[in-house]
């Protein structure tokens, strides 16, 4: 990982969980195992080089582990491991707290606008 601009532990969780994927990926995970092409069809979006490197990046960090199994074709799975789901309420929390604040930030987005 990149060098820290700060000695901020916030600056890690962002550097973790920054972009469109991680948050959803780990989100995805909450039910239990998932192999590579389940993530993908959870995330139809998603091109197969951004999930691959997204799931490296949530496995450097700790929050998933990858399970390969040996074999033609390759089967792979992944889990959070507990610290990936000790995260989980918070990104629920945050989900939470922006849908039920969305009527006012978007009084507040209207009033900077007029």
């Amino acid at each position: 990982m990149q060098t820290l601009v700060s000695n901020c532990p916030i600056e890690d969780v962002m550097r973790a969980l920054s972009g469109r994927w991680p948050a959803l990926l780990l989100y995805y995970l909450k039910d239990g195992t998932k192999r590579f092409s389940d993530l993908r069809r959870d995330n139809p979006t998603v091109s197969h080089r951004i999930l691959a490197m997204e799931l490296r990046k949530l496995e450097a960090v700790g929050l998933i582990m990858r399970t390969a199994f040996p074999g033609y074709p390759l089967r792979v799975e992944y889990d959070l491991t507990p610290a990936g789901a000790q995260v989980l309420p918070l990104i629920e929390g945050l989900a939470d707290w922006w849908e039920a604040s969305g009527p006012e930030r978007a009084r507040q987005a209207s009033a900077a606008v007029s």
